[in-house]
């Protein structure tokens, strides 16, 4: 795995875990009874974006360290997921050309 493919897949999973984390725990203003003029009620109240940022970074970096490590590892390869067959199997004591 390249390191630009490596940042690919953090970036991936940061949003993916962002996305979730994102609406755990939010109270909104219509919860809070504090409706700010022209916003709908449904508006977070307060978001605690640092906060979660923190969490979504930590889990993350876990789950990161875990596909990445499956991946260079080898133990789980493209082909293992090629249900179809549509790739060629690799000729073993080829020449290479």
């Amino acid at each position: 795995m390249s390191i630009t493919s490596a940042i690919v897949l953090f970036a991936v999973i940061w949003f993916m875990v962002l996305f979730i984390v994102l609406p755990l725990r939010m109270k909104t203003q219509g919860d809070v009874g504090e409706i700010v003029p022209g916003t709908h009620a449904s508006a977070p109240a307060d978001p605690q974006l640092g906060r979660k940022a923190k969490i979504v970074t930590t889990v993350s970096v876990i789950l990161w360290v875990i596909i990445a490590g499956t991946i260079i590892s080898g133990v789980v390869s493209v082909r293992d997921i090629d249900w179809f067959n549509r790739m060629a199997t690799p000729e073993l004591g080829g020449t290479g050309g």
